[in-house]
């Protein structure tokens, strides 16, 4: 692991001082009431705490408080300077390598090739310039959520103001649509929802009340607090600013996006410690052969130090950094094919080497579009297809539950009129934007879009209903209430809410003929109960016949007297596609963790669908989550680090998490030598992606915070494609590792050749420019094409290679040692061999150079398999691009025999069919050895990287009642569009 990785702290319980929220930017006189915290005090010791009332502060006061404060804006990170910023990224190994590279090239007076590798280093350095400050960018999209503007009232009046201006203790007015301007206690609240996901991750608006909540609330449950940079969905209210700036929650999350340093990628640290063992190896090669040509040898020093060079030239692998580079970037294109978006290029490595993907829930497993599935009547049980705000869909019966006529289904009818009048919410077709393909767009409430699916899919809006009167939602009532007219002028009231407030209200329920019965009580508690423990969203449905002279409705017509008419099951519906990418991440020894800031319930009803949860361990009906499969956030505040260590293995679901938890699950993964890919959407989730190997942000319905903080962007925010993009990442790996494989025999071989001709007397095969000249035509031919390999059959059965595994494993290194032996052998033999016969030396040199790219061509047909044999037919598909490259080396090296300038540069001759025909010869020489080293040395495993093993067999996902939607059966009944009979 990274040295990185043990720089953050021991994390523990929180102890009550600093639990987030508690302290902040916060006017004298705060401190007296911070134990217990202010979401757990009444809203009155708030205000005197802040030394504040429900008129609000002076411009006095609040001129000196923000005098004491500061404005109410999150200020930037100091940044580095650029000239450091620029000089850190030449602070690397193989940079270092390169520039030595260089200067050898110049020192031997070629500035061609001096500028090449020069402009190569330059290269990779722009690169990571470029890409890097992500997480300032972060920050920027975190500023960028802050309010312009609030309504705040001072010395007794309302106002506009800046919201900069905000100081604790100022009373701040909120309507609908407005977005929060700082932390608020809240004071007043008439039907007050916020859309918190982007900070909490729950998935539906919250209700906003004064009322106090326990003091072990986590953030997602603190009802009586309104969070800077959230959005106001419903009602109205007011509240008292408690912390502004830094100390807001965003304030805490754009802290702890700051301390994250950044974590060294499992490519970046193989190739460091790869880049180190060349150095090492290239010097004491270079030093080892002078002072054995000196004592050994009768050459002069001038020709040991020229050959010195040679063999250093030979021996550095210059095209790495660019072969890398170049790997990656075609692997960006590929992704971006795949809907994924790469921000940074090293992260597309650090795909394949994942271990572990901690998903947000929220519409990455889920649609995040609210789905209307089970209806339940006192006649029936009806199951709804189709997802998302898309009316495709039927509805069908599942199960009837009493004697009685139910196709005609009166009590369904009722239900879902009722459903189509009491809402406010409106959908809107793809074909009426202008957007081919898009999905169908809500204006309105989640919930009430979900309900107006249904009512389309039942065929129902058409009816020439009016509203007369509406009682609105308020958390205090936990229902809605419209008064309608027929066209008939028969009139009704059509009440939907919590299920316990409206069975309060009823007296009675509709039979399966559609007529009115006393109600049992029971049997709804019974069924909303088992909708609940599906992980549904429950609301109760009820209407009420009124004189036709009634023309106004308020709370007192709702007291008594309603008649039940059904119950509806709501659920943000899991990715159909998501299943099938968890088993294949399963199988690809990939363990996939859910972290969401949702109930625990709904969590584990999405995690058992999807797989993520086995069938045992979690079910229908077992009394909530098990400890040993899903952790809470308050569970997470009672471990230690020792105790958190040991229950991760078991843990599959973490809920109702907070920013820090979130970093917190992160670490302590990296902490067991863990590879983590984090996904997220919301600004709670940026600490954490910034934290993890790989940030995965949604780039659909995903924050620019959340964006900026991540290495790679999701176009579909779908599950499915992470799974994509980490076959995409083994593929870069294992050809990264292939092009490695290729370029260390070549240039082994080439300083193998040089040095045995210094250390046995002989006269030098190659000179310092026929050296450049093939790693040169080599590098710009042959060295990419391996970018361009297909994956490897079942690269995606194997586990990921450890991230602390060499970038080569000892049978690999075996196999260089046996291809460069083999390539020197025979081009030494080559050499010596035509000027054993008289052949003159320009010639015999340039038969070796050539005997060097062919053999090298011959060694690249092997290396497009790390552990199959290249013997089969299939070695000549699947790559183009080797043989266009193979075609463009043949070229060069054919201008390099028969063009006269390049005789004078690097002193070749022209040669015959017959050197040709050699030199063919000996690169199937080359191939056949390569393969005969795949034999004597196998590499187990080095495809995918860990040792083979047979996958586990599959955990089929369980059924959940009203997840899983059956085709109805032939003659089934299904809703169709009816009058509905006024009269109960």
């Amino acid at each position: 692991m990274s040295e990185a990785r043990a720089r953050p702290p021991r994390r523990g319980p929180r102890p009550p001082e600093q639990r987030p929220g508690e302290r902040g930017r916060v006017a004298p006189g705060q401190d007296a009431i911070e134990h217990p915290p202010l979401w757990h005090l009444p809203a009155p010791r708030v205000l005197a705490g802040l030394g504040s009332t429900t008129g609000g502060l002076s411009e006095d006061a609040a001129a000196e408080r923000l005098r004491a404060v500061g404005p109410n804006r999150l200020e930037p990170p100091r940044a580095k300077p650029l000239w450091l910023r620029v000089l850190a990224h030449f602070h690397d190994v193989l940079i270092y390598i390169l520039l030595v590279a260089a200067v050898l090239k110049a020192a031997l007076g070629h500035w061609t090739d001096f500028g090449v590798i020069l402009l190569v280093a330059v290269a990779n350095a722009v690169i990571g310039f470029v890409q890097e400050g992500r997480a300032e960018q972060a920050l920027a999209g975190i500023r960028a959520m802050l309010v312009a503007s609030a309504e705040v009232r001072r010395d007794t009046g309302w106002r506009g103001i800046d919201a900069a201006q905000l100081v604790p203790g100022d009373v701040v007015r909120l309507r609908a649509g407005d977005r929060v301007p700082a932390d608020l206690r809240v004071l007043e609240a008439t039907g007050l929802r916020a859309e918190e996901a982007a900070l909490t991750g729950e998935s539906a608006p919250v209700e906003k009340t004064p009322d106090p909540v326990p003091a072990e609330a986590t953030l997602g449950d603190r009802r009586c607090l309104l969070f800077s940079g959230t959005l106001v969905t419903a009602g109205q209210g007011q509240g008292v600013v408690i912390a502004t700036g830094a100390a807001t929650e965003l304030g805490r999350i754009q802290t702890l996006v700051a301390s994250v340093s950044a974590l060294a990628t499992p490519l970046t640290t193989q190739l460091a410690r790869f880049g180190r063992v060349i150095a090492v190896a290239v010097l004491a090669l270079a030093l080892v052969m002078v002072l054995i040509g000196a004592f050994l040898t009768t050459r002069a020093m001038p020709e040991l130090l020229s050959a010195a060079i040679a063999v250093s030239v030979a021996a550095v692998p210059e095209g790495l950094p660019a072969m890398v580079t170049i790997t990656l970037a075609l692997g960006v294109q590929q992704m971006a094919r795949r809907r994924a978006i790469v921000r940074t290029l090293p992260a597309v490595e650090t795909l394949g080497s994942v271990t572990t993907i901690c998903s947000d829930k929220t519409g990455t497993l889920t649609q995040n579009e609210m789905t209307a599935r089970m209806l339940v009547t006192a006649a029936a049980v009806y199951e709804v297809s189709g997802t998302g705000y898309d009316p495709s869909g039927e509805i069908t019966l599942r199960r009837g539950t009493r004697p009685g006529p139910i196709r005609d289904a009166p009590a369904l009818d009722a239900t879902i009129l009722a459903l189509d009048l009491c809402n406010d919410a409106h959908l809107t077709p793809p074909s009426d934007r202008g957007d081919d393909g898009a999905r169908w767009a809500l204006v309105g409430e989640p919930t009430e879009g979900a309900l107006r699916s249904l009512t389309l899919k039942a065929g129902l809006p058409a009816h020439g209903w009016s509203r007369l009167g509406t009682v609105p939602f308020s958390s205090e009532r936990k229902l809605m209430a419209t008064l309608d007219q027929h066209p008939d002028g028969a009139r009704a009231v059509h009440v939907k809410g919590a299920p316990d407030r409206l069975l309060d209200r009823c007296a009675h329920q509709l039979d399966p003929g559609g007529v009115r019965e006393p109600l049992d009580r029971l049997y709804w508690e019974r069924q909303a109960q088992d909708l609940g423990a599906a992980g549904l969203r429950v609301l109760a449905v009820a209407r009420q016949r009124v004189p036709r002279s009634r023309d106004a409705l308020d709370d007192r017509d709702l007291n008594a007297g309603l008649t039940m008419c059904g119950l509806v099951g709501i659920v943000d519906p899991a990715r159909p596609e998501a299943t099938r990418s968890i088993e294949q991440c399963r199988r690809a020894g990939i363990r996939v963790t859910m972290i969401t800031g949702d109930h625990p319930g709904t969590a584990e009803a999405i995690a058992a669908e999807v797989g993520i949860l086995e069938p045992h361990v979690s079910a229908p009906g077992a009394g909530g989550p098990r400890p040993e499969q899903v952790l809470s956030g308050a569970d997470l505040d009672a471990l230690d680090d020792a105790g958190l260590d040991e229950r991760l293995p078991h843990t599959r679901v973490f809920a109702r998490t907070s920013p820090e938890h979130k970093m917190r699950i992160v670490t302590a993964l990296q902490r067991r030598g863990e590879v983590v890919a984090m996904t997220g959407d919301g600004v709670n989730d940026a600490p954490a992606l910034a934290r993890a190997d790989v940030g995965v942000a949604m780039g659909v319905k995903g924050t620019e915070a959340t964006k900026e903080a991540a290495d790679i962007v999701l176009a579909d925010d779908n599950f499915a494609t992470i799974e994509h993009a980490v076959a995409e990442g083994r593929r870069i790996t294992a050809n990264i590792r292939k092009a490695v494989l290729f370029l260390l025999p070549a240039n082994g071989g080439q300083a193998l050749v040089v040095l045995v001709a210094v250390l046995i007397g002989l006269p030098l095969p190659l000179e310092p420019a026929q050296v450049l000249w093939i790693n040169m035509v080599t590098s710009i031919t042959l060295s990419f094409a391996l970018a361009y390999e297909p994956a490897e059959p079942h690269g995606m059965r194997h586990p990921p290679r450890p991230a602390a595994s060499g970038l080569l494993g000892a049978a690999l290194w075996a196999r260089i040692g046996l291809v460069s032996a083999v390539i020197g052998a025979v081009t030494l033999g080559a050499f010596y061999g035509l000027s054993d016969s008289g052949v003159p030396q320009d010639r015999a040199q340039t038969v070796a150079v050539t005997v060097l790219a062919l053999a090298q061509l011959g060694y690249l047909l092997s290396c497009r398999s790390l552990t199959a044999s290249s013997l089969t037919p299939a070695v000549f598909r699947g790559n183009p691009v080797i043989w266009w490259s193979a075609l463009a080396l043949v070229l060069l090296q054919v201008a390099y025999t028969y063009t006269p300038p390049l005789h004078g540069v690097f002193g070749s001759a022209p040669i015959g069919p017959l050197d040709w025909l050699l030199a063919l010869g000996l690169g199937l020489v080359v191939f056949l050895a390569a393969e005969l080293g795949k034999v004597l040395l196998p590499s187990h495993g080095e495809a995918g990287g860990g040792p083979r093993r047979a996958p586990p067999p599959a955990v089929p996902a369980p059924v959940v009642p009203g997840s899983a939607v059956p085709r109805p059966e032939p003659g089934s009944p299904r809703s169709t569009p009816r009058h509905t009979n006024l009269e109960e």
